[in-house]
């Protein structure tokens, strides 16, 4: 009975892919690879409800996810990969050197950077006289709540891929929008040391799993 499960969960992604499929069937089809042989839709619908989401599960460490009766080391490795086999596929994507026409597409490339990242990181995107993306280094990580990000070190990234232009963004995994006074102060002062190199600081992000804030757009909210 179980087998026809999995072979009739296969044959609707093989026609339809996973638009129609609702979250706790998407965990279903990824245990399928590693919990052979028995029924885990009992076991999905539990990690929605421990874990409160998809993404909740997805972006839960393997130590959470091994908590979970019927969930093994390879069940924890390859759930909680999933996230980052996503950043590094949008990274593979902007290899290319991704062109910024707006705003928009400003926080779409920085969004890309965070998934399912638990702490706060600090990237600087440098750009071409074109617009485009010539490279995204990692400025600093930090904890929960703060990552620093000294000038010197920002400013040697952006000479080291010749940045004409520069974007900041990083990440307030507590979900918080507003800038803290430190992000206030480190923008005002990232802005200057740009300015003293001719290299134009477009924004600063902050980005959070639910929305991101442009304090170039609205420094105060």
């Amino acid at each position: 009975m179980h087998e026809g499960h999995r072979a009739r969960m296969r044959a609707r992604y093989m026609q339809n892919g996973l638009d129609n499929f609702a979250p706790h069937e998407i965990l279903e089809m990824l245990l399928f690879f590693c919990i052979p042989q028995k029924n885990v839709n009992p076991l999905s619908h539990e990690l929605i409800a421990a874990f409160g989401s998809l993404h909740g599960v997805l972006e839960a460490t393997p130590t959470q996810l091994k908590q979970i009766k019927g969930i093994g080391e390879n069940a924890a490795v390859l759930l909680s990969m999933i996230p980052a086999v996503f950043r590094r596929y949008q990274s593979s994507l902007s290899a290319e050197k991704p062109i910024i026409k707006n705003r928009k597409d400003a926080q779409t490339y920085c969004r890309s950077l965070f998934i399912g990242l638990k702490t706060e990181h600090f990237y600087l995107i440098t750009l071409d006289s074109l617009m485009r993306v010539t490279g995204k280094p990692l400025i600093a990580t930090g904890s929960l709540t703060e990552v620093p990000a000294y000038p010197r070190v920002v400013l040697e990234a952006a000479l080291s891929h010749n940045a004409h232009s520069v974007i900041l963004c990083h990440n307030h995994p507590s979900g918080t929008l507003a800038p803290s006074e430190n992000d206030l102060l480190q923008t005002e002062r990232l802005s200057q040391v740009f300015q003293s190199m001719e290299i134009s600081l477009l924004d600063h992000f902050i980005v959070t799993p639910d929305g991101i804030l442009s304090l170039k757009e609205d420094p105060v909210a």
